[in-house]
């Protein structure tokens, strides 16, 4: 167990707050995603070798979650809301497991999945989000600044990446974060890692 383990359960339940939160972001999203989103790569070239590998595996884990039921039954539950953006797109309805909310970092083991509603109202699985704390001496970050340099957990990686972050909380309480958006299930012309994806929309 690492020395995060003894305060699993503190962790996971105020890694679930954040994605809760992430389902109420306006427009002041830009701030916490945007600077990064902008500078993703191109969709056609921004998933290659290592990053097929792990975008494999991930669809491979996550085939089973197209029925939502499979979904709510291995401990994802429904954050309700759909976040979308003006000008960059939208994100879909956050689905979170706060069972995974560790350090533990599996491309087959996604923190959230991603769904939109269809017209008929059945949720459609579009893609995944990994998360992961920032922690400073054994404990999620709650600092109203960014954490002491030097002092906290480098950013995971996966699909030859590193998450993007570290980020504050998106409300009072909640802890600083890495994450990363993987759209799994439906292609993104903005890039595969963009958080925001132009042909989601919650209308």
């Amino acid at each position: 167990m690492t020395k995060f383990g003894n305060r699993k359960n503190h962790a996971r339940a105020a890694l679930a707050v954040v994605l809760l939160a992430c389902a109420t972001l306006s427009l002041n999203t830009r701030v916490a995603f945007g600077m990064v989103a902008l500078a993703g790569p191109a969709a056609t070239d921004d998933c290659q070798d290592e990053c097929k590998d792990d975008l494999n595996a991930a669809k491979a884990a996550t085939a089973q979650y197209h029925n939502e039921g499979k979904a709510l039954a291995d401990g994802f539950f429904s954050t309700q809301q759909c976040v979308q953006v003006p000008g960059l797109g939208g994100m879909g309805v956050h689905y979170v497991n706060p069972g995974r909310m560790d350090l533990n970092i599996d491309a087959a083991s996604p923190e959230v999945l991603l769904y939109v509603a269809e017209n008929d109202g059945t949720m459609r699985l579009i893609g995944v989000e990994y998360v992961a704390p920032v922690i400073v001496n054994g404990s999620p970050w709650f600092g109203p600044g960014p954490p002491p340099n030097g002092q906290y957990n480098a950013a995971p990686v996966l699909f030859g990446r590193p998450f993007d972050g570290p980020m504050a909380g998106h409300g009072p309480g909640e802890p600083w974060h890495y994450d990363l958006h993987v759209w799994a299930w439906r292609n993104n012309p903005s890039g595969t890692f963009f958080p925001f994806n132009p042909k989601v929309s919650c209308d």
